[in-house]
């Protein structure tokens, strides 16, 4: 009886362990079929081509600076251009604005007069991300996702394939199980306040060789892979496409998205994948729990096209039960900044083909494995080879024993004034700053 439990264990381990390191877009086949279907399709091998220069425009090209006036704006927060400490944010009534994103437009009584003005507050490699802000508002009314080619009016579906910018918000609160991926147009912007909206228990969010798009206030759960078919992608244009991946949010090929105040959890794949030259994203305030693989950014070895991949992480809660890729990372480069890392199994932040990680004022909170208690991980690779990648950690607050693998030039060699460098403030300060991630109640006429 004790072989046999035995072998029941081994047998386990065997079909669970694969399934650590298993992303279907990082499968060898999936570039080539990306591109095989590419050459077939005039349509999308347009917009790729579209999309490609679109994003190398929105490259930064001393993205050191950019990471430095970021955690500026929070060490004014908290401390006070007079360098008093200012504990207290901004706070109106019930509301209280804990970080810099979040005091530009939260504890303003009149959000859903001027919803737009969100728009504004976007920081980090997204910060040029407006979304639908040039566009009418358009309404959304009905929960259905019944017709793939011709969507209903006041659905979801149709608002994201309309051409031109658009504010998508919702008239009540609602569940939208979407039955195939839904693929957006540029210039969207889609605004869950005043509402408890939900994307579960169907397919994801595609945003494939686009631009401008911001992702607010919703929670996407329980995703599963959608079996592909004819789908609409524009007003103008409808196609076959192959099964889903199963990711809550595919950004790919796209710049210019800003993902902020979403709760995310359970998703087939990835809860958030940045890949095939994406850049220029921010990730913000949002909070993800329940997930093996959380986040991978940039699928292949072999796409060098990821190099201008450019993400800002910021003031996220990960949370309970996740494993690992918080996120993962090739080549590019990832400012990780007041984030809370309160669990992970296997690690937090781990990468291959020398991405630039800048690790900046969070908070890791390591597991009791004493396994697991190293933050990082390098794959594929010696430490002869790893050791000049620049993983840097700064004023990180590392607990419970975990602790951070460092590589590379420190930050000081680095052609940056003083003034752009004020750094973030210590982890410590982390529970504060992402007191309120995921999505938040916002009701009409009083602060969110």
């Amino acid at each position: 009886m004790g072989k046999l439990n035995s072998f029941f264990v081994f047998l386990c381990f065997m079909v669970i362990i694969p399934s650590f390191d298993a992303n279907v877009k990082e499968s060898e086949g999936y570039l080539q079929e990306h591109m095989k279907t590419l050459e077939l399709d005039a349509y999308w091998q347009e917009k790729a081509v579209v999309a490609e220069k679109v994003n190398k425009a929105a490259f930064f090209p001393d993205p050191y600076a950019l990471s430095g006036n970021l955690t500026s704006s929070v060490s004014e927060i908290i401390v006070g251009k007079k360098g008093r400490r200012n504990l207290k944010g901004q706070k109106k009534g019930s509301c209280m604005a804990t970080n810099p994103i979040d005091r530009c437009w939260r504890c303003n009584p009149n959000w859903e007069k001027n919803r737009k003005k969100l728009a504004d507050c976007v920081q980090g490699f997204g910060r040029e991300t407006i979304g639908g802000k040039g566009g009418p508002i358009y309404v959304v009314t009905d929960s259905s996702d019944s017709d793939m080619l011709n969507p209903k009016p006041g659905t979801i579906r149709h608002a994201v394939t309309r051409n031109g910018p658009l504010w998508i918000i919702f008239k009540h609160s609602m569940v939208i199980r979407l039955n195939q991926e839904l693929i957006m147009t540029s210039d969207k912007t889609i605004d869950g306040r005043g509402a408890d909206v939900h994307i579960a228990a169907g397919a994801g969010f595609t945003i494939q060789y686009i631009k401008n798009v911001i992702i607010h206030g919703i929670k996407i759960h329980n995703i599963v892979v959608g079996s592909g078919g004819l789908l609409r992608d524009s007003e103008n244009h409808f196609g076959f496409r192959t099964m889903s991946d199963g990711d809550g949010i595919s950004i790919f090929g796209s710049s210019n998205v800003w993902i902020d105040h979403v709760s995310m959890r359970k998703c087939q794949d990835g809860l958030i994948d940045v890949v095939m030259g994406s850049t220029a994203v921010t990730i913000s305030n949002s909070h993800f729990t329940d997930h093996n693989e959380v986040m991978l950014f940039g699928a292949s070895d072999s796409f060098s096209g990821d190099q201008i991949m450019q993400v800002t992480l910021a003031f996220n809660h990960f949370g309970k039960r996740l494993i690992q890729r918080m996120p993962r990372c090739r080549w590019g480069f990832i400012h990780v900044v007041n984030n809370d890392y309160t669990h992970w199994e296997m690690y937090a932040i781990g990468g291959s083909k020398h991405p630039t990680i800048i690790s900046e004022g969070n908070r890791f909170i390591a597991p009791n494995n004493l396994n697991a208690k190293e933050i990082t991980k390098r794959d594929y690779s010696t430490e002869e080879v790893w050791k000049n990648w620049q993983w840097r950690s700064i004023n990180d607050e590392c607990m419970n024993g975990a602790f951070f693998r460092q590589a590379g030039p420190v930050l000081s060699n680095r052609p940056f004034s003083r003034k752009d460098m004020i750094s973030a403030r210590p982890g410590s300060y982390v529970g504060r700053l992402t007191r309120y991630a995921g999505s938040i109640r916002c009701r009409v006429g009083k602060p969110c």
